[in-house]
């Protein structure tokens, strides 16, 4: 088993962690719950030997572990399979197995592609992955490439498996299918350690759970014990519920955006046609790969438009790019890959937040870019939305998943857009940052009028904030639901009521 004892951790003007006990067990699923920034990542780079801890053991079957980087972790066999899908797309599954092994493969300058095939189609078949150990990864799809992850860290020997975040891009399909897998690897006797903001997933998964709160452990105790309630209690120090939140009535406002038969041979749909009102909340709701995104990225020429008429304020609009449809029409698209596409996580947060906005900060008539000017519109945008970051000047990819949320919706506020799309607001979002986020988004069509499409697959989510909904399968619109009176009925009613919409 692996036990952590008394293990502390600070960084400058921050206590990360504060005397952590826990002990993981050998086959058991064990979840590890927090909000962001309660100290799981800092534990979990610690058990992985990324951080050392400045107080305290971490030790593996008794042995304590003194470890330098990740590689020597993975030789004490531990591994970790995170969040964001690493892989080289152009690569075999084989290579991508092997890639940290490929000398164990090589002989005098040669490398043995048989044995790197044979060996890697091993663990390939460990985990359920019937293909040719020749196939490149970027013809595989998310769940696939998951597999390959976790085959990888069982090519080490692992013992000890630290999943982050494993189901974030996954359908429920696939979720299933890994987490088949990931029992098997538990019945097999691993130390699994698993990390979700999904509580749903984690009632189905986990055999034990261990909450965080600010860097200090709340608590242990066993799945049949722990129900959502008492969990998000222990998470972030009181009860959540979603909620009614009113009215918005923007029926009878204007049309803002029209579009009319949307077609897409890249995605598949050729006949996506809505409209969506001044100060509403529109929800595009649908499985993963339903179309919902697709629709989107391709109205705005993301992905290639074959054909399709677009209406911005009552007139055609020719939108060819997302920078046209910002600068011409006010649109802007928080994406759901916001690590990807949505920021420069290497960048400071000041430059984040500024960077679709840069003309308001010229000095005078030049084209030269006023510091103060910028340093000015960042720290609004910073405070409107409290953005939790100790300077302006912090990289952005140093922060909490829900803080770069935020960083990725004040870029398109700070230009100043009317229309605003939001992509899976609150993917990998604590619930506590998700239900800021939720008030944000609320607030931006019932306080300041603009209209907001919200694409999401959280059934929840979707009730709490959308007045109409527009329900994706199979590359189409197959249903809509609206009417102020409907979303103030109990969430059971209106769950069942969307749900029939896949049957």
């Amino acid at each position: 088993m692996l036990e952590i004892k008394s293990v502390s951790k600070s960084f400058p003007g921050v206590k990360a962690l504060q005397d952590i006990n826990v002990t993981f067990n050998n086959g058991e699923i064990h979840a590890l719950l927090g909000e962001n920034g309660a100290g799981k990542s800092t534990l979990m780079k610690i058990i992985c030997g990324i951080y050392k801890a400045d107080e305290g053991t971490v030790t593996l079957d008794g042995e304590e572990l003194k470890l330098n980087g990740y590689g020597d972790s993975v030789r004490h066999h531990i591994s970790m399979v995170h969040q964001e899908i690493q892989m080289i797309p152009e690569s075999s599954i084989a290579e991508n197995i092997c890639n940290d092994k490929i000398d164990r493969f090589t002989k005098l300058g040669f490398v043995n592609w048989k044995e790197i095939n044979k060996f890697a189609k091993k663990y390939m078949d460990e985990v359920g992955l019937d293909f040719p150990p020749e196939k490149k990864v970027r013809f595989l799809s998310a769940a696939h490439k998951q597999q390959i992850q976790i085959a990888k860290a069982l090519s080490a020997d692992a013992k000890v498996l630290l999943l982050d975040e494993p189901t974030s891009s996954l359908t429920p399909h696939e979720a299933n299918m890994l987490f088949e897998l990931v029992r098997k690897l538990r019945d097999k006797g691993l130390v699994i350690i698993f990390v979700s903001h999904k509580l749903e997933e984690v009632q189905i998964i986990a055999d034990r759970v261990t909450v965080m709160r600010d860097g200090c452990l709340v608590g242990t105790d066993k799945i049949e014990n722990m129900d959502n309630a008492r969990i998000i209690r222990m998470m972030i120090g009181r009860d959540f519920v979603y909620q009614y939140r009113g009215r918005l009535d923007a029926y009878e406002n204007d049309v803002v955006l029209r579009a009319e038969n949307i077609a897409s041979k890249i995605h598949g749909f050729k006949d996506i046609s809505f409209e969506v009102h001044r100060g509403e909340i529109l929800g595009f709701y649908g499985l993963v790969g339903s179309g919902r995104t697709e629709a989107i990225r391709t109205l705005l020429n993301i992905d290639h438009r074959e054909s399709g008429t677009i209406y911005v304020n009552g007139k055609r609009a020719d939108i060819k790019s997302l920078k046209q449809a910002l600068k011409t029409y006010r649109i802007g698209y928080v994406t759901e890959n916001r690590k990807e596409e949505g920021l420069f996580l290497s960048h400071t947060v000041g430059v984040n937040i500024c960077i679709n906005s840069l003309e308001q900060c010229h000095a005078g008539k030049t084209n030269f870019i006023s510091l103060a000017k910028e340093r000015s519109l960042a720290q609004d945008y910073r405070d409107k939305l409290s953005i939790k970051t100790p300077s302006l000047n912090a990289l952005a990819g140093k922060l909490s998943g829900g803080n770069q949320q935020k960083i990725s919706i004040a870029k398109w506020l700070a230009a100043d857009c009317d229309i605003l799309i939001i992509d899976e607001p609150t993917v990998g979002v604590d619930i506590g940052a998700k239900q800021y986020i939720h008030d944000l988004i609320w607030d931006l069509a019932a306080k300041e009028g603009k209209t907001i499409i919200l694409i999401s697959s959280d059934m929840n989510e979707m009730i709490a904030l959308a007045r109409r909904i527009l329900i994706f399968k199979d590359k189409q619109i197959v249903k809509e639901l609206k009417g102020e009176e409907f979303f103030a009925l109990p969430g059971s009613e209106i769950s069942a009521e969307i749900g029939k919409s896949f049957i």
